[in-house]
């Protein structure tokens, strides 16, 4: 068994049981990519069993910090079962779930999401895509689906040294013959439709499940008659303000085939076209050019995309979200309420709060902080990762 050793010092996280071992850290030994490795502390003592990734600034991933455990197919069918047992603790109100959340199950790097009938996995590093047979022909057996699908096409693959890889890896339908990669999925009280293989992410922002409920839930008991989202992808914030009831939603993404996802699922779920307003545009020049025409809405949704997807990108990154807050803060009516997200690793939650303070203070607004929103909890941040906390969202009402 080939073993890396650590600096003096550097063995601090990994008593923490935090999971990353960079590769400032590591004063000798390496392995093939995705190889298991012992870690040693710079005595000789043992801290972590752990997955090399030769080429990457996170040069080993930890599978195991008990030192009998063994790296093997049972390792893993027992990580994938604890995993899938951990979602039935959760009240997910979806027939679309991701099953496996990365570092915070204990398998780094992998990522699994249900949606309906069919699996999504992506392997981000190069220890998942070293057992990547074991772990599929486990999660079918535990699962009991027949349909899975690869998205193994995030840049992170780059850093592993991994080329890009999609397709079906088990149930391909035959040729011409659906169900294909696009799917529907049930979700609270509406239905939305997304593409497996062209979507955002594996397919779908599954992580703000629970926050498009929230905002049906305040549409319903506020009543808002103007509602305008932001960054709309294919419109589940729009679908979740129709279900509350919003007189009318203006919807914007500089994405054309985004936006006729956006309408498909507004007619998927019975809604009238009408009650619409559909943009093909850049959210910054529309929200200036709302402000020069004086229109203002009773509640705005501002989920962009990552600005900033390590702490190297944050101040870049804080400026845009600043311009963005305080833009959406200038066209609310007073009373109105805005949803407000950083899905961006590199920007803390106190530092989001920051952001969006200071652009209330450059906007001339103040507003109540109603509630903090995260990920939904099938996209799970443990106690020992706090990196798993990417999204972060303020829920804020403009004082009158």
């Amino acid at each position: 068994m080939k073993s890396i050793r650590l600096r003096e010092g550097k063995e601090r996280s990994l008593q923490r049981r935090h999971p990353w071992i960079f590769d400032g850290a590591i004063a000798k030994g390496s392995g093939d990519p995705g190889e298991t490795v012992r870690v040693d502390s710079h005595d000789g003592r043992f801290l972590a069993w752990a997955a090399v990734s030769p080429t990457s600034k996170i040069r080993a991933r930890v599978w195991s910090f008990d030192e009998t455990q063994r790296i093997d197919a049972a390792f893993f069918s027992a990580r994938i079962a604890a995993a899938l047992k951990a979602r039935a603790l959760f009240d997910i109100q979806s027939n679309g779930v991701r099953l496996v959340h990365g570092e915070s199950d204990g398998l780094p790097g992998l990522v699994v999401d249900r949606y309906a009938d069919t699996l999504v996995m992506q392997f981000s590093s190069c220890g998942v895509e070293r057992w990547k047979s074991v772990i599929v022909d486990a999660l079918l057996a535990q699962t009991g689906l027949t349909r899975l699908y690869e998205r193994s096409d995030a840049s992170v693959r780059t850093l592993e040294g991994l080329p890009e890889a999609t397709g079906w890896l088990s149930g391909a339908p035959a040729e011409g013959h659906p169900p294909g990669t696009d799917i529907v999925i049930q979700e609270h009280d509406w239905q939305l439709g997304l593409n497996i293989a062209e979507g955002h992410k594996t397919g779908f922002y599954l992580d703000q499940r629970d926050s498009r409920q929230k905002f049906a839930a305040y549409t319903r008991r506020r009543q808002f008659q103007r509602v305008l989202n932001c960054y709309c992808y294919t419109g589940g914030f729009t679908v979740a303000a129709l279900a509350g009831g919003a007189a009318h939603v203006t919807s914007i993404d500089s994405s054309g085939p985004a936006i006729e996802k956006a309408w498909a699922n507004v007619a998927l779920n019975g809604f009238d076209a009408a009650r619409c307003d559909m943009r093909d545009a850049d959210v910054n020049a529309s929200l200036r050019q709302y402000i020069k025409e004086g229109r203002t809405f009773d509640a705005i949704v501002l989920d962009p995309p990552k600005f900033a997807p390590t702490a190297a990108h944050a101040e870049r990154a804080a400026r845009a979200y600043k311009d963005i807050n305080r833009l959406a803060l200038m066209i609310l009516e007073p009373g109105g309420v805005l949803f407000t997200y950083s899905c961006s690793g590199g920007i803390s939650a106190d530092l989001f709060h920051k952001i969006v303070a200071s652009a209330g203070t450059d906007a001339g607004v103040d507003a109540f902080i109603s509630e903090r929103m995260g990920g939904a909890p099938d996209h799970p941040m443990t106690v020992t990762f706090p990196e798993g906390e990417y999204l972060k969202g303020l829920v804020l009402v403009r004082k009158p």
